[in-house]
């Protein structure tokens, strides 16, 4: 370690936590030498340039203020373990595709060779930092593998989740709700927990960094996912009553979250919740509730992803029924890819499903976001297939022009201040608006002439 630098750490893994997570630290730590690394060259060369691979507000300012200075990002994966007395583990846990648990239980595939690497590698004490979304108990795999393939190093294995949400991720690194940091409750364990609360200690106060034992740390990631979506679940489940009875889903929320026992967060009724974790960790606990013998949990569990699956499902059947049972042939505009506005994740996004569907009615599919680019929107939607029917546009009144009917699928800021007007000229008649975020002024639409849709609202 250079003698310019208190303290060495990198992260494995330059994905949408490994890289702001790091950039934070650096930024708020000048005297610390964070290192980013990841095998892959592209999103390493991203890392190092004006367009990051990651779109977060704020994120390229926080990243140029410290690249270069204490905060590098690198392709020898190696030289950076060699080089670090905290090691990050940020590396992705995919759900797994075939085998045991297929489709529920999360791949550890990179978790195990990130071990089996810094084991290789490393000399001396380690402290390793679980920051991947992972399943209950696996700091132990890691502390086997470690101590049974390492000559010399000496190691202590934390759980450090992430919560950021994407969209405010550079301010949920900012100003937290909580840190927390799971640990053996050893005298070892508990000084390599303190030597991680230290550096978030330079920017977070200490009574909001929570330390706990590995075991109730790493369950917490996976559990506080599950509850969040789970809200948006529910709500869900109530538009659909909403619609059939000619109630408001948004005074019924609104009405709700003024329990102070309940709360307003996460109760936005919509086409369905997506994003990179939500469904992964919520089949992931269904799979450790069936392993440890708990069949009623894992069910009750997978009744979110169920709801979730069927909410995205009923908002495109809506719109085939509502244009006279058939879109054969009809051009539909999808304004919103992303899963969320102010990111460009399609991980999981419900425009996916949505699109699918469409297509397979034989539906003329023109998207449009501001963020994600025309090859991510055709991988994502039909995977290495080709389909003239899917067109990506570069801007919402060329997704709208021509078509029969308009989805909202991304809440993006953008798509609230559209001349709407125009787009109704433009249109086929009668114009069909969906609304499946609710952040259109519906009543002005239907004067000027739409047929208007919107996610548990009276028709």
């Amino acid at each position: 370690m250079s003698s310019n630098y208190s303290l060495s750490i990198c992260c494995l893994g330059a994905g949408y936590v490994g890289g702001p997570t790091m950039a934070m630290i650096a930024a708020k730590c000048p005297d610390i030498k964070v290192t980013v690394c990841d095998p892959n060259e592209a999103r390493i060369a991203a890392w190092n340039s004006d367009t990051l691979p990651v779109y977060e507000p704020g994120l390229q300012q926080v990243v140029e203020s410290a690249r270069g200075r204490n905060l590098f990002f690198s392709t020898d994966v190696k030289e950076a373990i060699r080089h670090s007395e905290i090691i990050f583990v940020s590396v992705g846990t995919p759900t797994k595709t075939f085998g045991v648990g297929a489709g529920r239980a999360a791949d550890l595939k990179y978790i195990e060779s990130a071990a089996r690497m810094i084991a290789e590698v490393a000399e001396g004490p380690k402290i390793i930092v679980e920051k991947s979304t992972i399943p209950v108990r696996t700091a132990s795999a890691m502390i086997t593998i470690l101590q049974s393939n390492s000559k010399n190093g000496t190691f202590q294995v934390l759980s450090n989740p992430e919560f950021l949400a994407e969209g405010t991720a550079v301010e949920d690194l900012e100003n937290p709700d909580r840190v927390l940091i799971g640990g053996e409750q050893t005298p070892e364990g508990l000084a390599a927990i303190e030597k991680v609360v230290s550096i978030y200690a330079r920017w977070i106060p200490r009574d909001k960094i929570l330390a706990t034992n590995l075991w109730s740390s790493e369950l917490s990631k996976l559990v506080a996912n599950a509850f969040l979506a789970q809200r948006i679940s529910s709500i869900n489940s109530i538009s659909a009553l909403c619609e059939a009875t000619g109630a408001d889903v948004e005074e019924v929320a609104r009405a709700i979250g003024h329990d102070s026992r309940i709360g307003p967060k996460f109760l936005k009724a919509s086409v369905g919740f997506g994003g990179s974790c939500f469904q992964k960790d919520i089949l992931n606990l269904s799979y450790l509730c069936e392993h440890f013998g708990l069949p009623e949990v894992a069910a009750y569990w997978q009744s979110v992803v169920t709801m979730n699956d069927w909410q995205k499902s009923r908002f495109s059947g809506r719109m085939v029924s509502d244009l006279f049972n058939t879109v054969t042939g009809k051009q539909i505009g999808i304004l919103g890819f992303a899963f969320k506005k102010d990111t460009n994740d399609t991980r999981e996004t419900p425009a996916i499903s949505v699109c699918r569907d469409l297509l397979s009615e034989g539906a003329k599919v023109y998207v449009y976001d501001p963020q994600v680019s025309e090859v991510q929107i055709r991988a994502e939607v039909l995977g290495t297939e080709t389909n003239p029917n899917l067109v990506v546009v570069k801007s919402a009144l060329e997704a709208c022009k021509g078509a029969h009917g308009v989805a909202v699928l991304t809440e993006w800021d953008e798509f609230k201040t559209l001349d709407f007007q125009k787009i109704h000229d433009d249109m086929l008649k009668p114009a069909f608006l969906f609304d499946g975020r609710n952040v259109l002024p519906h009543e002005s639409l239907r004067t000027i002439g739409f047929r208007v849709f919107a996610i548990g609202k009276p028709f």
